[in-house]
């Protein structure tokens, strides 16, 4: 048996390097497979106070765990600095996602830099954030002052017990429903609320969730289990089928397909046939969305990622605090996405029989380093 590789940080990731030709950018950049950048999502944090069995399990994580170094993390100034660069090249939505990002310090102090950059087309930035929500009750606040628009909650099951043992730290699903309460109350909107959801471990939870959130102001998403990085021991015989998921619960609730609120959503939509709100499915593993992609990813320490599941990064940093001018930097950002043909899913959506960890997963960049 081959030994399993899991790279909680990326050592190997090359240097982007300034292009000889230089170019403004145009707001129209495209990959080989012509798709745009439109979608840019920061990781602001490797650090998370869950130990979610999917994404950190305690066994990989653990005390002796060594977290990146603070002056390894890109400051405020440097992430805006990027995003700004970015927001040229077509950017119109930026995610703040970690780890656990509410852990960065004066983390409102980032939204307020990142609320202040204009888009080319004057269309305001669209500017969210994902949490596991238990710091959001006292941040919630704060984040909508600072000009934060909405915000993504994770919450795996309804059921104490289901959820305890999920994020493995004891917290109380309790906190996390405070935590969307305080966020609706502070007006950040519309929030979705995500579900991982895992064969055997909290597929029970699934009408239970549903039921809890029908008829609320929030959106409940199920997402597909998903082979992201080597530590949490992924085998597609723990996928539960989006259309499984459809299928019970529509069974006690009926629901009806509706259209993509835009080309590339990740999730396909679903209402209530009653009127009692909508659902979201993300079928990442079994109905692979590759070709609307256009997504990009730039860790805690400034390497980008051009897909979810890529097995190395491209150091940004380096040129950034090389003194590398604006010119330079969105130089080589245009020439890095200009290559881009990944489409990890689809490719491996062809054959989804008998995958596992092991030979899937072996070589793939954690979701707790670049951020989900």
């Amino acid at each position: 048996m081959s030994e399993k590789i899991i790279l909680l940080s990326d050592v190997r990731a090359p240097a982007l390097t300034a292009p000889a030709a230089l170019e403004a950018p145009t707001g129209l950049l495209a990959d080989a497979l012509g798709r745009p950048l439109h979608d840019l999502r920061i990781s602001v944090t490797d650090r998370c106070n869950f130990r979610c069995v999917y994404c950190m399990p305690k066994e990989v994580f653990d005390k002796d765990y060594a977290y990146l170094p603070h002056s390894s993390l890109l400051s405020f100034e440097e992430i805006t600095r990027v995003a700004k660069l970015f927001i040229a090249h077509g950017v119109e939505k930026i995610r703040l996602t970690g780890g656990e990002p509410l852990l960065r310090k004066n983390l409102e102090g980032l939204v307020t830099q990142l609320r202040a950059l204009d888009t080319p087309s004057g269309r305001p930035l669209d500017l969210t954030l994902t949490t596991n929500g238990s710091l959001l009750a006292r941040k919630a606040r704060a984040l909508r002052d600072a000009g934060l628009d909405r915000v993504t909650v994770s919450l795996d099951a309804i059921d104490n017990d289901v959820f305890r043992r999920m994020n493995d730290v004891d917290f109380a699903v309790s906190d996390v429903l405070n935590g969307l309460d305080a966020a609706h109350a502070a007006g950040l909107g519309p929030i979705k609320v995500n579900m991982v959801v895992k064969g055997g471990t909290n597929d029970g939870q699934i009408l239970p969730m549903a039921r809890h959130f029908k008829g609320s102001p929030f959106i409940l998403r199920f997402i597909e289990y998903m082979d992201v990085g080597g530590s949490n021991g992924w085998n597609m015989d723990e996928v539960v089928p989006s259309s499984e998921v459809v299928r019970r619960i529509s069974a006690e609730m009926p629901l009806v397909a509706i259209n993509p609120n835009y080309t590339g959503e990740t999730a396909s939509r679903w209402k209530y046939a009653d009127g009692g709100g909508e659902v979201g499915m993300i079928s990442s593993v079994t109905q692979a969305f590759c070709q609307d992609c256009s997504r990009i990813r730039l860790s805690t320490e400034g390497k980008l990622y051009t897909c979810l599941f890529a097995t190395q990064g491209h150091d940004l940093r380096g040129l950034l605090r090389a003194g590398g001018n604006d010119l330079e930097l969105s130089s080589a950002i245009a020439r890095l996405w200009r290559r881009r043909a990944d489409r990890y899913s689809e490719t491996r959506t062809v054959n989804t029989a008998g995958l596992s960890s092991r030979s899937e997963s072996a070589r793939k960049i954690e979701m707790s380093y670049i951020g989900g």
